[in-house]
């Protein structure tokens, strides 16, 4: 099937059960994006901290069915905005999964760029990290740079720095944008898509009587809509007017269109 855009697909919540068809009463299994779904994104990445209803929502869902959290954050900054620790995590976009029942999962696709990492980190830092309004975020195995309260010239400054790196490690070294973020990482394989597919075979819920669904709002989630097509839905997080989602082609199948409707879903879900 094509990729839509987010004005074609259905509401989740509102259009004549729709998605409850889908479901067709198999049990479902919540992988969700933190920021843009579990929390509004905000200027500052550090204010992105869960509301107490939604916290409350997440937790009373996780006692109905399986909730895993998959960020682009590293997995304790994740655990900490979100004030919960018994939920399956994977950070750094699957880079570090954590389980409170097997603990840290030691697959790590990451491993052997530690030092790569090391010194991007390093020259980002060093170069735009004291440019007013740019964020520097070191991660595992990654860096960041958010780049929303910049100016013109400060976000050409990052862009222009982000293109210098990939072209001096073009086979180490890649680029995965986002909203109003560069975030540089391996050139390997491994994304949201593939984190989702290898949390559905550890927990054991890669089976006919489970229905996975992804809630993501940003361009890394499209790699776990793919990824679902035809075994799980995916949920698109965003409004039809929002300029950072309304020209997107997306793999999603429903829409949401704020973190409130995620909320509402979520409650819903979990009764």
């Amino acid at each position: 099937m094509s990729p839509v855009t987010v004005r074609d697909l259905p509401n989740a919540l509102h259009d004549d059960g729709a998605f409850v068809r889908r479901l067709a009463g198999r049990r479902p299994a919540a992988f969700l994006d933190y920021d843009g779904v579990l929390t509004p994104i905000v200027d500052r990445p550090e204010d992105a901290v869960m509301s107490d209803s939604m916290r409350d929502t997440v937790r009373a869902l996780a006692t109905r069915c399986p909730v895993c959290v998959v960020s682009g954050r590293d997995r304790a900054v994740v655990q900490r905005l979100m004030g919960l620790d018994d939920l399956v995590v994977a950070g750094s976009h699957g880079f570090d999964i954590w389980s409170p029942r097997i603990g840290t999962i030691p697959d790590n696709p990451a491993a052997g760029f530690e030092g790569l990492i090391a010194s991007v980190t390093g020259r980002v830092l060093a170069e735009v990290g004291t440019i007013p309004g740019v964020k520097v975020e070191p991660k595992r195995a990654a860096v960041a740079v958010h780049y929303r309260l910049a100016t013109d010239s400060g976000r050409e400054q990052v862009a222009a720095l982000v293109r210098q790196l990939l072209a001096e490690q073009p086979d180490r070294l890649k680029v995965t944008p986002g909203k109003m973020v560069y975030e540089l990482q391996p050139k390997i394989d491994w994304n949201k898509g593939r984190a989702v597919c290898f949390l559905m075979d550890v927990l054991g819920l890669d089976s006919p009587d489970v229905v996975p669904l992804y809630l993501g709002d940003d361009i890394t989630d499209e790699d776990a809509f793919r990824a679902l097509r035809g075994r799980g839905i995916g949920i698109l997080v965003g409004r039809p007017d929002d300029p950072e989602v309304a020209g997107r082609a997306t793999d999603a199948e429903f829409v949401l269109a704020s973190t409130g409707e995620v909320e509402q879903f979520l409650t819903r879900l979990g009764r």
